[in-house]
Protein backbone atom coordinates (compact mmCIF):
# COMPACT_ATOMS: atom_id res chain seq x y z
CA UNK A 1 0.00 0.00 0.00
CA UNK A 2 1.43 2.93 -0.94
CA UNK A 3 2.11 5.64 2.55
CA UNK A 4 4.24 8.45 0.52
CA UNK A 5 3.35 11.32 -1.71
CA UNK A 6 6.85 9.50 -3.55
CA UNK A 7 4.75 6.29 -3.92
CA UNK A 8 1.92 8.09 -6.64
CA UNK A 9 3.94 8.92 -9.35
CA UNK A 10 3.57 12.82 -9.21
CA UNK A 11 5.71 15.21 -10.35
CA UNK A 12 9.29 15.75 -8.23
CA UNK A 13 7.70 19.76 -8.03
CA UNK A 14 4.17 18.78 -6.34
CA UNK A 15 5.98 16.24 -3.90
CA UNK A 16 8.31 19.21 -3.15
CA UNK A 17 5.48 21.71 -2.51
CA UNK A 18 3.29 19.42 -0.41
CA UNK A 19 6.48 18.41 1.72
CA UNK A 20 7.21 21.98 1.84
CA UNK A 21 3.42 22.27 3.91
CA UNK A 22 4.12 19.44 5.93
CA UNK A 23 2.48 16.38 4.09
CA UNK A 24 4.47 13.10 4.05
CA UNK A 25 1.51 10.42 4.04
CA UNK A 26 -1.56 10.85 2.16
CA UNK A 27 -4.44 10.37 3.04
CA UNK A 28 -7.14 7.62 2.53
CA UNK A 29 -8.96 9.73 -0.50
CA UNK A 30 -6.02 10.69 -1.65
CA UNK A 31 -4.32 6.95 -1.84
CA UNK A 32 -7.89 6.08 -3.51
CA UNK A 33 -8.54 9.06 -5.68
CA UNK A 34 -4.81 10.52 -7.10
CA UNK A 35 -4.20 7.64 -9.15
CA UNK A 36 -8.18 7.21 -10.55
CA UNK A 37 -7.97 11.08 -11.80
CA UNK A 38 -4.35 10.67 -13.21
CA UNK A 39 -5.83 7.42 -15.12
CA UNK A 40 -8.33 9.74 -16.60
CA UNK A 41 -11.13 8.31 -15.27
CA UNK A 42 -13.75 10.15 -13.50
CA UNK A 43 -14.67 10.14 -10.19
CA UNK A 44 -17.58 10.05 -7.23
CA UNK A 45 -15.99 10.61 -4.03
CA UNK A 46 -17.75 10.37 -0.76
CA UNK A 47 -16.14 11.72 1.40
CA UNK A 48 -16.45 14.34 4.64
CA UNK A 49 -14.57 17.86 5.75
CA UNK A 50 -11.30 17.24 7.11
CA UNK A 51 -10.21 13.56 4.55
CA UNK A 52 -7.82 15.72 2.64
CA UNK A 53 -10.22 15.79 -0.45
CA UNK A 54 -9.05 18.77 -2.06
CA UNK A 55 -5.66 17.68 -1.96
CA UNK A 56 -7.17 13.99 -3.72
CA UNK A 57 -8.25 16.61 -6.96
CA UNK A 58 -5.67 19.15 -6.71
CA UNK A 59 -2.63 17.51 -7.41
CA UNK A 60 -3.40 15.51 -10.26
CA UNK A 61 -5.03 18.77 -12.34
CA UNK A 62 -2.00 19.88 -11.68
CA UNK A 63 0.07 16.73 -12.60
CA UNK A 64 -2.01 16.93 -15.92
CA UNK A 65 -1.90 20.67 -16.61
CA UNK A 66 0.00 22.26 -19.39
CA UNK A 67 1.02 25.80 -18.68
CA UNK A 68 1.42 28.75 -20.83
CA UNK A 69 -2.16 27.63 -22.71
CA UNK A 70 -4.09 30.68 -22.22
CA UNK A 71 -7.31 28.94 -21.86
CA UNK A 72 -9.23 27.62 -18.76
CA UNK A 73 -8.30 23.91 -18.51
CA UNK A 74 -9.40 23.02 -15.13
CA UNK A 75 -12.89 24.29 -13.21
CA UNK A 76 -13.28 23.75 -9.60
CA UNK A 77 -17.44 24.53 -8.48
CA UNK A 78 -17.69 25.20 -4.86
CA UNK A 79 -20.65 26.36 -2.78
CA UNK A 80 -19.55 29.03 -0.54
CA UNK A 81 -16.96 32.36 -1.27
CA UNK A 82 -14.94 30.88 1.99
CA UNK A 83 -14.31 27.55 0.21
CA UNK A 84 -13.62 28.65 -3.35
CA UNK A 85 -11.18 31.42 -2.01
CA UNK A 86 -9.74 28.16 0.45
CA UNK A 87 -9.66 25.28 -2.82
CA UNK A 88 -7.83 28.34 -4.69
CA UNK A 89 -4.81 29.02 -2.12
CA UNK A 90 -4.59 25.36 -1.94
CA UNK A 91 -3.79 25.23 -5.95
CA UNK A 92 -1.61 27.96 -5.38
CA UNK A 93 0.06 26.03 -2.52
CA UNK A 94 0.33 22.74 -4.22
CA UNK A 95 1.50 24.32 -7.40
CA UNK A 96 3.86 27.02 -5.90
CA UNK A 97 7.03 25.46 -8.28
CA UNK A 98 5.13 25.53 -11.76
CA UNK A 99 3.92 28.01 -13.49
CA UNK A 100 0.28 27.86 -12.56
CA UNK A 101 -2.05 30.69 -12.97
CA UNK A 102 -5.21 30.17 -10.77
CA UNK A 103 -8.25 32.48 -10.07
CA UNK A 104 -11.13 32.81 -7.53
CA UNK A 105 -14.02 34.47 -8.52
CA UNK A 106 -17.16 34.83 -6.55
CA UNK A 107 -19.99 37.29 -5.66
CA UNK A 108 -19.46 40.57 -3.76
CA UNK A 109 -16.05 41.24 -5.47
CA UNK A 110 -15.61 43.40 -8.55
CA UNK A 111 -16.35 42.23 -11.52
CA UNK A 112 -13.45 44.33 -13.03
CA UNK A 113 -10.75 42.44 -11.84
CA UNK A 114 -11.87 38.69 -12.58
CA UNK A 115 -13.04 39.90 -16.09
CA UNK A 116 -9.53 41.49 -16.08
CA UNK A 117 -7.77 38.19 -14.95
CA UNK A 118 -9.39 36.10 -17.42
CA UNK A 119 -8.68 38.12 -20.47
CA UNK A 120 -5.16 37.68 -19.74
CA UNK A 121 -5.17 34.08 -19.60
CA UNK A 122 -5.64 31.31 -16.47
CA UNK A 123 -4.99 27.95 -15.93
CA UNK A 124 -7.55 26.59 -13.32
CA UNK A 125 -10.84 28.71 -11.74
CA UNK A 126 -12.36 27.95 -8.73
CA UNK A 127 -15.83 29.60 -8.13
CA UNK A 128 -18.97 29.96 -6.81
CA UNK A 129 -21.77 29.02 -9.55
CA UNK A 130 -23.97 31.85 -9.89
CA UNK A 131 -20.97 34.29 -10.39
CA UNK A 132 -19.57 31.40 -12.75
CA UNK A 133 -22.92 31.71 -14.80
CA UNK A 134 -22.66 35.36 -14.82
CA UNK A 135 -19.61 35.48 -16.02
CA UNK A 136 -20.39 32.57 -18.78
CA UNK A 137 -23.52 34.69 -19.97
CA UNK A 138 -21.16 38.57 -20.23
CA UNK A 139 -18.78 35.78 -22.75
CA UNK A 140 -15.96 36.16 -20.35
CA UNK A 141 -15.45 33.30 -18.93
CA UNK A 142 -14.82 30.61 -21.97
CA UNK A 143 -15.07 26.79 -20.94
CA UNK A 144 -14.39 25.58 -24.25
CA UNK A 145 -11.17 24.21 -23.56
CA UNK A 146 -11.61 22.52 -19.92
CA UNK A 147 -10.37 19.14 -19.27
CA UNK A 148 -11.55 18.54 -16.15
CA UNK A 149 -14.54 19.99 -13.63
CA UNK A 150 -14.65 19.26 -9.99
CA UNK A 151 -17.88 19.57 -8.15
CA UNK A 152 -16.85 20.30 -4.45
CA UNK A 153 -19.16 20.09 -1.57
CA UNK A 154 -22.35 18.85 -3.96
CA UNK A 155 -24.81 18.24 -1.72
CA UNK A 156 -24.37 22.03 -0.09
CA UNK A 157 -24.52 23.28 -3.39
CA UNK A 158 -27.58 21.12 -3.91
CA UNK A 159 -28.88 22.33 -0.32
CA UNK A 160 -28.09 26.42 -1.73
CA UNK A 161 -30.30 25.78 -4.64
CA UNK A 162 -27.26 25.88 -7.00
CA UNK A 163 -28.67 23.00 -9.12
CA UNK A 164 -30.13 24.46 -12.25
CA UNK A 165 -26.45 26.48 -12.53
CA UNK A 166 -24.34 23.66 -12.02
CA UNK A 167 -26.26 22.07 -14.95
CA UNK A 168 -26.33 25.63 -16.84
CA UNK A 169 -22.24 25.48 -16.07
CA UNK A 170 -21.74 22.07 -17.36
CA UNK A 171 -23.26 22.42 -20.28
CA UNK A 172 -20.59 24.85 -21.29
CA UNK A 173 -18.06 22.36 -20.98
CA UNK A 174 -17.05 19.92 -23.73
CA UNK A 175 -18.92 16.23 -23.36
CA UNK A 176 -15.48 14.51 -22.78
CA UNK A 177 -14.13 16.33 -20.38
CA UNK A 178 -12.94 14.38 -17.01
CA UNK A 179 -15.54 15.37 -13.91
CA UNK A 180 -14.67 14.41 -10.72
CA UNK A 181 -17.82 15.08 -7.97
CA UNK A 182 -17.23 15.67 -4.00
CA UNK A 183 -20.05 15.03 -1.38
CA UNK A 184 -20.64 14.21 1.95
CA UNK A 185 -23.75 12.58 1.11
CA UNK A 186 -25.39 11.38 -2.26
CA UNK A 187 -28.91 12.25 -2.13
CA UNK A 188 -31.01 11.03 -5.32
CA UNK A 189 -30.57 14.71 -6.84
CA UNK A 190 -26.89 14.09 -7.07
CA UNK A 191 -26.87 10.92 -8.29
CA UNK A 192 -29.01 12.06 -11.12
CA UNK A 193 -26.49 14.67 -11.44
CA UNK A 194 -24.12 11.82 -11.77
CA UNK A 195 -25.53 9.77 -14.09
CA UNK A 196 -26.47 12.76 -16.69
CA UNK A 197 -22.84 14.62 -16.94
CA UNK A 198 -20.58 12.10 -15.86
CA UNK A 199 -18.82 8.93 -18.00
CA UNK A 200 -18.52 5.38 -16.34
CA UNK A 201 -17.42 7.39 -12.76
CA UNK A 202 -15.77 5.05 -10.24
CA UNK A 203 -17.20 5.45 -6.72
CA UNK A 204 -14.76 6.02 -3.95
CA UNK A 205 -15.87 6.57 -0.13
CA UNK A 206 -13.80 7.36 2.80
CA UNK A 207 -14.88 6.77 6.64
CA UNK A 208 -13.14 8.54 9.27
CA UNK A 209 -11.21 5.25 11.06
CA UNK A 210 -12.25 6.78 14.45
CA UNK A 211 -15.23 9.16 15.56
CA UNK A 212 -13.73 10.91 18.93
CA UNK A 213 -10.85 9.97 21.38
CA UNK A 214 -11.26 9.06 24.83
CA UNK A 215 -9.10 11.91 26.10
CA UNK A 216 -11.34 14.24 24.75
CA UNK A 217 -14.05 15.07 27.92
CA UNK A 218 -17.20 16.49 26.13
CA UNK A 219 -19.53 19.22 28.09
CA UNK A 220 -22.36 21.37 26.79
CA UNK A 221 -23.43 24.56 28.61
CA UNK A 222 -27.75 25.33 27.61
CA UNK A 223 -28.03 29.05 27.08
CA UNK A 224 -30.31 31.31 25.21
CA UNK A 225 -28.71 32.68 22.26
CA UNK A 226 -28.79 36.09 23.36
CA UNK A 227 -26.29 35.16 26.43
CA UNK A 228 -23.57 33.22 24.13
CA UNK A 229 -21.11 35.94 24.37
CA UNK A 230 -21.80 36.39 28.11
CA UNK A 231 -21.70 32.36 28.45
CA UNK A 232 -18.52 32.06 27.13
CA UNK A 233 -16.42 34.61 28.88
CA UNK A 234 -17.78 33.37 31.93
CA UNK A 235 -16.22 30.42 30.72
CA UNK A 236 -13.25 31.32 30.11
CA UNK A 237 -12.63 32.87 33.50
CA UNK A 238 -12.58 29.47 35.36
CA UNK A 239 -11.15 27.16 32.36
CA UNK A 240 -7.31 26.43 32.06
CA UNK A 241 -7.21 27.23 28.71
CA UNK A 242 -3.48 27.03 27.27
CA UNK A 243 -4.36 27.60 23.66
CA UNK A 244 -8.48 27.43 22.46
CA UNK A 245 -10.22 27.25 18.85
CA UNK A 246 -13.97 28.54 18.75
CA UNK A 247 -15.88 28.00 16.08
CA UNK A 248 -18.16 29.96 14.51
CA UNK A 249 -20.79 29.92 11.14
CA UNK A 250 -19.64 32.71 9.38
CA UNK A 251 -16.40 35.09 8.66
CA UNK A 252 -18.88 38.20 10.01
CA UNK A 253 -19.28 36.34 13.32
CA UNK A 254 -15.95 34.93 13.63
CA UNK A 255 -14.52 38.68 13.21
CA UNK A 256 -17.44 40.24 15.69
CA UNK A 257 -16.60 37.12 18.63
CA UNK A 258 -13.07 37.77 18.02
CA UNK A 259 -13.39 41.58 18.84
CA UNK A 260 -16.04 41.04 21.31
CA UNK A 261 -13.48 38.59 23.33
CA UNK A 262 -10.78 41.74 23.29
CA UNK A 263 -12.85 44.13 24.56
CA UNK A 264 -13.59 41.70 27.43
CA UNK A 265 -9.80 40.79 28.50
CA UNK A 266 -9.70 37.63 26.65
CA UNK A 267 -7.38 38.37 23.27
CA UNK A 268 -8.20 36.45 20.30
CA UNK A 269 -8.06 36.67 16.88
CA UNK A 270 -10.61 35.78 13.93
CA UNK A 271 -9.21 33.11 11.02
CA UNK A 272 -12.17 32.96 8.13
CA UNK A 273 -11.71 33.05 4.21
CA UNK A 274 -11.50 36.89 3.68
CA UNK A 275 -7.85 36.82 4.85
CA UNK A 276 -4.76 36.71 2.52
CA UNK A 277 -2.91 33.88 2.70
CA UNK A 278 0.36 36.06 4.31
CA UNK A 279 -2.20 37.41 6.94
CA UNK A 280 -3.56 33.88 7.51
CA UNK A 281 -0.02 32.53 8.18
CA UNK A 282 0.91 35.37 10.36
CA UNK A 283 -2.12 34.39 12.50
CA UNK A 284 -1.69 30.91 12.40
CA UNK A 285 2.42 31.42 13.18
CA UNK A 286 1.01 33.73 16.48
CA UNK A 287 -1.26 30.83 17.65
CA UNK A 288 1.51 28.29 17.22
CA UNK A 289 4.14 30.45 18.98
CA UNK A 290 1.79 31.03 21.63
CA UNK A 291 1.73 34.77 21.17
CA UNK A 292 -2.32 34.80 20.80
CA UNK A 293 -4.57 32.08 22.94
CA UNK A 294 -7.49 31.94 21.15
CA UNK A 295 -8.60 31.85 17.15
CA UNK A 296 -12.05 32.39 16.46
CA UNK A 297 -12.37 30.42 13.15
CA UNK A 298 -15.30 28.87 10.39
CA UNK A 299 -15.52 25.54 9.14
CA UNK A 300 -13.79 26.32 6.22
CA UNK A 301 -10.87 28.72 7.34
CA UNK A 302 -9.99 26.02 9.72
CA UNK A 303 -9.08 23.52 6.88
CA UNK A 304 -5.68 22.13 7.17
CA UNK A 305 -5.20 23.70 10.52
CA UNK A 306 -2.46 20.92 12.30
CA UNK A 307 -1.52 21.71 15.80
CA UNK A 308 -1.41 19.48 18.85
CA UNK A 309 -1.63 21.47 21.61
CA UNK A 310 -4.89 22.90 21.84
CA UNK A 311 -6.42 22.55 24.74
CA UNK A 312 -10.10 23.81 24.24
CA UNK A 313 -12.58 23.37 21.56
CA UNK A 314 -15.35 25.56 21.65
CA UNK A 315 -18.49 25.19 19.95
CA UNK A 316 -20.08 29.31 19.90
CA UNK A 317 -22.12 27.84 16.97
CA UNK A 318 -23.34 23.77 16.79
CA UNK A 319 -22.79 22.51 13.15
CA UNK A 320 -25.53 20.91 11.55
CA UNK A 321 -23.67 18.14 10.99
CA UNK A 322 -22.23 15.38 13.24
CA UNK A 323 -19.60 14.53 11.31
CA UNK A 324 -18.27 18.13 11.77
CA UNK A 325 -18.87 18.02 15.04
CA UNK A 326 -16.59 15.27 15.57
CA UNK A 327 -14.00 16.80 13.21
CA UNK A 328 -13.89 20.14 15.33
CA UNK A 329 -13.13 18.09 18.39
CA UNK A 330 -10.78 16.21 16.61
CA UNK A 331 -8.32 18.99 17.05
CA UNK A 332 -8.10 19.37 20.89
CA UNK A 333 -6.69 15.86 22.79
CA UNK A 334 -4.28 14.85 20.16
CA UNK A 335 -0.75 13.87 20.54
CA UNK A 336 -1.48 12.02 23.64
CA UNK A 337 -2.63 15.01 25.56
CA UNK A 338 -6.11 15.25 27.32
CA UNK A 339 -8.61 17.82 25.45
CA UNK A 340 -11.95 19.43 26.41
CA UNK A 341 -14.68 19.97 24.18
CA UNK A 342 -17.51 22.48 24.63
CA UNK A 343 -21.06 23.37 23.45
CA UNK A 344 -23.34 26.28 23.73
CA UNK A 345 -26.44 25.32 22.65
CA UNK A 346 -29.79 26.90 22.66
CA UNK A 347 -33.01 24.94 24.01
CA UNK A 348 -33.64 24.94 20.12
CA UNK A 349 -30.38 22.69 19.39
CA UNK A 350 -30.62 20.14 22.51
CA UNK A 351 -31.99 17.45 19.80
CA UNK A 352 -28.87 18.12 17.66
CA UNK A 353 -26.64 17.02 20.30
CA UNK A 354 -28.76 13.98 21.08
CA UNK A 355 -28.10 13.41 17.34
CA UNK A 356 -24.27 13.50 17.70
CA UNK A 357 -24.93 11.43 21.15
CA UNK A 358 -25.97 9.21 18.69
CA UNK A 359 -23.49 9.14 15.93
CA UNK A 360 -20.48 9.09 17.85
CA UNK A 361 -21.59 6.61 20.66
CA UNK A 362 -20.00 8.52 23.41
CA UNK A 363 -21.72 11.16 26.11
CA UNK A 364 -21.85 14.70 26.14
CA UNK A 365 -22.33 15.91 29.86
CA UNK A 366 -24.64 19.25 30.22
CA UNK A 367 -23.07 21.19 32.79
CA UNK A 368 -24.06 24.52 34.69
CA UNK A 369 -22.36 27.54 34.00
CA UNK A 370 -20.05 29.03 36.48
CA UNK A 371 -22.21 31.81 38.71
CA UNK A 372 -21.11 35.40 39.92
CA UNK A 373 -19.87 34.13 42.88
CA UNK A 374 -17.87 31.71 41.90
CA UNK A 375 -15.97 33.66 39.39
CA UNK A 376 -15.37 36.55 41.83
CA UNK A 377 -14.00 33.35 44.65
CA UNK A 378 -11.85 31.80 41.21
CA UNK A 379 -10.18 35.56 40.68
CA UNK A 380 -9.36 36.23 44.29
CA UNK A 381 -7.43 32.45 44.69
CA UNK A 382 -5.39 33.45 40.84
CA UNK A 383 -4.85 36.66 42.35
CA UNK A 384 -3.43 34.85 46.16
CA UNK A 385 -1.41 32.05 44.40
CA UNK A 386 -0.11 34.55 42.24
CA UNK A 387 1.26 36.25 45.16
CA UNK A 388 2.60 33.30 46.69
CA UNK A 389 4.47 32.55 43.73
CA UNK A 390 6.36 35.96 43.94
CA UNK A 391 6.82 35.62 47.22
CA UNK A 392 8.67 32.40 47.02
CA UNK A 393 10.79 34.22 44.58
CA UNK A 394 11.59 37.11 46.75
CA UNK A 395 12.37 38.60 43.41
CA UNK A 396 11.21 42.73 44.17
CA UNK A 397 14.03 44.54 45.62
CA UNK A 398 12.75 47.78 44.32
CA UNK A 399 9.65 47.12 45.34
CA UNK A 400 10.29 46.27 48.85
CA UNK A 401 12.17 49.69 48.99
CA UNK A 402 9.26 51.62 47.65
CA UNK A 403 7.35 49.73 50.44
CA UNK A 404 9.95 50.91 52.97
CA UNK A 405 9.80 54.42 52.04
CA UNK A 406 5.97 54.16 52.30
CA UNK A 407 5.95 53.17 55.77
CA UNK A 408 8.76 55.88 56.65
CA UNK A 409 6.06 58.48 55.06
CA UNK A 410 3.39 56.99 57.91
CA UNK A 411 1.22 54.30 55.83
CA UNK A 412 0.37 51.03 57.91
CA UNK A 413 2.18 47.97 55.86
CA UNK A 414 -1.29 46.00 55.59
CA UNK A 415 -2.72 48.98 54.29
CA UNK A 416 -0.09 49.65 51.34
CA UNK A 417 0.01 45.63 50.48
CA UNK A 418 -4.04 46.26 50.54
CA UNK A 419 -3.61 49.22 48.37
CA UNK A 420 -0.80 47.75 46.10
CA UNK A 421 -3.67 44.38 45.49
CA UNK A 422 -6.58 47.34 44.53
CA UNK A 423 -3.74 48.10 41.64
CA UNK A 424 -3.18 44.77 40.76
CA UNK A 425 -7.03 44.47 40.56
CA UNK A 426 -7.46 47.22 37.85
CA UNK A 427 -7.29 44.98 35.06
CA UNK A 428 -10.95 43.15 36.16
CA UNK A 429 -12.42 45.99 35.59
CA UNK A 430 -12.05 45.33 31.52
CA UNK A 431 -13.68 41.86 32.52
CA UNK A 432 -17.54 42.40 33.79
CA UNK A 433 -19.32 39.69 34.46
CA UNK A 434 -22.46 40.06 32.00
CA UNK A 435 -25.83 38.75 33.55
CA UNK A 436 -27.18 35.67 32.07
CA UNK A 437 -30.87 34.74 31.34
CA UNK A 438 -32.97 32.05 32.41
CA UNK A 439 -33.43 29.55 29.73
CA UNK A 440 -37.00 28.01 28.98
CA UNK A 441 -36.74 24.45 28.08
CA UNK A 442 -39.33 23.50 25.82
CA UNK A 443 -42.34 21.16 27.10
CA UNK A 444 -45.05 19.03 25.58
CA UNK A 445 -48.62 19.45 26.61
CA UNK A 446 -48.02 16.61 29.32
CA UNK A 447 -45.17 18.88 31.32
CA UNK A 448 -41.97 17.43 29.76
CA UNK A 449 -39.51 19.03 27.87
CA UNK A 450 -39.93 18.30 24.25
CA UNK A 451 -37.26 16.82 22.45
CA UNK A 452 -37.47 18.34 19.13
CA UNK A 453 -38.65 21.47 17.43
CA UNK A 454 -38.71 19.23 13.57
CA UNK A 455 -41.45 16.83 14.16
CA UNK A 456 -38.53 14.25 14.77
CA UNK A 457 -36.85 14.62 11.52
CA UNK A 458 -33.16 15.66 12.55
CA UNK A 459 -32.51 15.38 9.37
CA UNK A 460 -34.60 18.38 7.86
CA UNK A 461 -33.16 21.54 7.23
CA UNK A 462 -34.69 24.99 8.70
CA UNK A 463 -36.78 25.55 5.54
CA UNK A 464 -38.55 21.99 4.80
CA UNK A 465 -39.93 21.87 8.59
CA UNK A 466 -43.28 21.91 9.33
CA UNK A 467 -45.22 24.20 11.39
CA UNK A 468 -48.30 23.32 12.90
CA UNK A 469 -51.52 24.71 10.72
CA UNK A 470 -51.72 28.41 12.09
CA UNK A 471 -51.64 31.80 10.76
CA UNK A 472 -48.18 32.93 9.91
CA UNK A 473 -46.82 36.24 12.05
CA UNK A 474 -45.03 39.35 11.13
CA UNK A 475 -42.39 38.70 13.28
CA UNK A 476 -40.10 35.22 13.73
CA UNK A 477 -40.59 33.67 16.58
CA UNK A 478 -37.01 32.42 17.44
CA UNK A 479 -34.06 34.11 19.57
CA UNK A 480 -32.28 36.71 17.32
CA UNK A 481 -33.74 35.82 14.08
CA UNK A 482 -35.42 38.73 12.01
CA UNK A 483 -38.42 38.24 9.62
CA UNK A 484 -38.06 39.51 6.26
CA UNK A 485 -41.01 39.48 2.96
CA UNK A 486 -40.26 38.56 -0.42
CA UNK A 487 -42.61 39.64 -3.21
CA UNK A 488 -42.94 36.06 -4.42
CA UNK A 489 -45.08 33.03 -3.12
CA UNK A 490 -46.46 30.01 -4.31
CA UNK A 491 -48.57 31.40 -7.31
CA UNK A 492 -45.03 32.41 -8.98
CA UNK A 493 -43.38 28.64 -8.47
CA UNK A 494 -41.52 29.71 -5.89
CA UNK A 495 -39.54 26.41 -3.82
CA UNK A 496 -37.29 26.93 -0.56
CA UNK A 497 -34.51 25.98 -2.46
CA UNK A 498 -34.90 29.42 -4.88
CA UNK A 499 -35.43 31.37 -1.44
CA UNK A 500 -32.37 30.14 -0.33
CA UNK A 501 -30.35 29.94 -3.11
CA UNK A 502 -31.05 33.59 -3.75
CA UNK A 503 -30.73 35.31 -0.63
CA UNK A 504 -27.21 33.29 -0.11
CA UNK A 505 -25.74 34.45 -3.50
CA UNK A 506 -27.04 37.90 -3.77
CA UNK A 507 -26.24 38.40 0.08
CA UNK A 508 -22.88 36.82 0.17
CA UNK A 509 -24.19 34.53 3.43
CA UNK A 510 -24.15 30.86 4.30
CA UNK A 511 -27.72 28.84 2.91
CA UNK A 512 -27.47 27.06 6.44
CA UNK A 513 -27.60 29.85 8.67
CA UNK A 514 -30.88 30.85 6.99
CA UNK A 515 -34.04 29.73 9.28
CA UNK A 516 -38.15 28.82 8.77
CA UNK A 517 -39.37 29.45 5.26
CA UNK A 518 -43.61 30.47 5.13
CA UNK A 519 -44.62 30.46 1.54
CA UNK A 520 -47.92 32.28 0.77
CA UNK A 521 -49.68 32.53 -2.15
CA UNK A 522 -48.32 36.02 -3.42
CA UNK A 523 -45.28 36.81 -1.02
CA UNK A 524 -42.66 34.52 1.46
CA UNK A 525 -41.47 35.01 4.82
CA UNK A 526 -38.07 33.58 5.33
CA UNK A 527 -36.47 34.13 9.16
CA UNK A 528 -32.91 35.05 8.58
CA UNK A 529 -30.01 35.82 11.56
CA UNK A 530 -30.26 39.76 12.81
CA UNK A 531 -26.56 40.41 12.37
CA UNK A 532 -27.03 39.96 8.35
CA UNK A 533 -30.48 41.99 8.12
CA UNK A 534 -28.44 44.78 6.60
CA UNK A 535 -25.94 42.88 4.38
CA UNK A 536 -29.35 41.30 3.32
CA UNK A 537 -31.52 44.79 2.96
CA UNK A 538 -28.24 46.69 1.19
CA UNK A 539 -28.89 44.30 -1.74
CA UNK A 540 -32.95 44.51 -1.92
CA UNK A 541 -32.32 46.23 -5.01
CA UNK A 542 -30.83 43.04 -7.07
CA UNK A 543 -32.59 39.11 -5.65
CA UNK A 544 -33.80 37.72 -8.51
CA UNK A 545 -35.20 33.80 -8.85
CA UNK A 546 -35.60 32.11 -11.94
CA UNK A 547 -34.82 35.77 -13.64
CA UNK A 548 -37.53 37.54 -11.90
CA UNK A 549 -36.98 40.64 -9.71
CA UNK A 550 -38.43 40.31 -6.13
CA UNK A 551 -38.70 42.94 -3.60
CA UNK A 552 -37.00 42.19 0.08
CA UNK A 553 -37.99 44.06 2.69
CA UNK A 554 -39.03 43.36 6.66
CA UNK A 555 -42.10 41.85 7.14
Amino acid sequence: MNNEFTDLNLHPQLVQAVTALGYTTPTQIQLDVIPLLMAGHDVIGQAQTGTGKTAAFALPILQNLVTGTGAVQSLILAPTRELALQVAQAFEQYGKYQQTTVLAVYGGQAYDRQIRQLRRGVDIVVGTPGRLLDLIKRRVLDLSAVRTVVLDEADEMLSMGFIEDIEAILKETPNGRQTALFSATLPPAIRSLSSSYMHDPKSVTVQRKHLTVSSIEQRYYLVNESDKLAALSRLFEVEEITSALIFVRTRVSAGELANELGVRGFPAEALHGDLSQEAREHVLNRFRQGQVKVLVATDVAARGLDIDDISHVFNFDLPLDPEVYVHRIGRTGRAGKSGLAISLLTPAEQWRMRKIETYTRQPTVRMTLPTVDEILKRRETQLVSQMEVWLRRGRYQREREIVAELVEAGHDPAEIAAAALKLARGEEKQRPISAISEVREQRDSRGRREPRRDGGNTNAPAYNRREPSRKVGRSSHEQGMVRLSLGAGKAHGIRPNDIVGSIAYHANIPGNTIGAIHIEDQHTLVDVPEQFVAQLLAKASEYRIRQQLITVERA
